[in-house]
């Protein structure tokens, strides 16, 4: 049994502490919101997040980030990206260097350009780190659909020891040592996600959405190595694995919030009626960016930031796509004939 504090009370910190709880670790999970953490409580429902799935008495909840992180071996960041600096500032001080950080956020950080494990380096520069990534729908997991996803670090021992606590009959683990091309790949997914969404809401057809994830996994690969990835990692869980079901389940915010925005809503109505956080709108303008500094064409993501940032037509993004110049499909191939 292992002591675990969770950061995030949104859907996937919920379905992870139910998940651990049922292991019979002992669970606490730090909830910012009053209303929300009342709710918890009393109804031991997280109605707003992960309405329909009760959470176990044993798990403790409260907005004491305190009582979460003091003395526990094991420190899942579940808040959204933007918020993981904000939330390891305000516990800084309760943090011990033996706690292992699990980060199972996906997102690059606006202003710096940061992953979340450089973030964390930042922070708690002597903490052991690992991410949790893969295709992976917090209401999936909660009610036990069997659901697979990779545990990557740096220290093969600490990929390993994550693996062993969240392994279960329905949570299977892989480890992967390359953490910066499983970070990206749960990020950018998400951005090719919100086109998968757009291209729905356009009211296009599997053609194009295969289209869009085929040359997108592409895109995030290209970015990835020139990060220092190995492109290997965007051919499993955390790359084309997050991938495919993210771009055609209704379940991601990000593809619910693309069809809007190609159904006609502006960027703010589309976020406010998916009513959560969609990652890949700020990841958007990180992975914009990111490839503008590395010089690394990315046609997909340069086109959905100019539909969310510029104000571009949808319909206009599409016709850009379909007629840039003509290039092979896959260069490395040209290149060994």
């Amino acid at each position: 049994m292992a002591k675990i504090g969770i950061l995030g009370g949104g859907s996937w910190g919920t379905a992870l502490a139910i998940l651990l709880g049922n292991k019979n670790n002992e669970v606490h999970i730090w909830v910012r919101d009053e209303l929300q953490l009342r709710q918890m409580k009393e109804l031991r429902e997280n109605k707003k997040y992960l309405p329909g799935v009760i959470i176990p008495d044993e798990i403790g909840i409260t907005n004491d980030i305190s009582k979460v992180i003091y003395n526990k071996e094991l420190i899942v960041l579940a808040v959204a990206s933007h918020g993981i600096r904000d939330s390891l500032n305000e516990g800084k001080k309760d943090f011990n260097k033996e706690q292992i950080i699990v980060n199972v956020a996906k997102g690059i950080e606006n202003d710096t350009l940061l992953r979340i494990s450089e973030i964390v380096k930042e922070i708690l520069p002597n903490n052991p780190y690992a991410v949790l990534s893969g295709p992976s729908h917090a209401e999936e997991v909660a009610r036990n659909i069997p659901t697979t996803v990779v545990s990557a670090s740096n220290n093969k021992n600490i990929a390993k020891y994550v693996q062993d606590i969240f392994m279960s009959p329905y949570f299977r683990v892989y480890t992967n040592p390359d953490v910066v091309g499983v970070e990206l790949g749960g990020s950018l997914k998400n951005v090719i996600a919100l086109g998968a969404g757009i291209s729905d809401g356009l009211g296009y057809g599997d053609n194009t959405k295969a289209a869009l994830m085929t040359r997108g996994i592409i895109e995030m690969g290209r970015l990835g190595e020139k990060l220092g990835a190995n492109s290997k990692t965007f051919s499993g869980l955390s790359g084309i694995g997050d991938l495919i079901v993210t771009c055609t389940s209704m379940l991601s915010r990000n593809r619910r919030a693309g069809i809007l925005i190609g159904q006609g809503q502006s960027l703010d109505e589309a976020t406010k009626n998916v009513g959560m956080v969609v990652e890949g709108i700020k990841t958007t303008k990180s992975a914009y960016e990111l490839a503008k500094k590395n010089n690394v064409v990315m046609p997909i993501t340069n086109e959905i930031y100019n539909v969310l940032y510029n104000g571009e037509d949808v319909r206009e993004s599409v016709y850009n796509l379909m007629l840039r110049d003509k290039k092979p499909e896959i260069e490395d191939i040209l290149k060994t004939n």
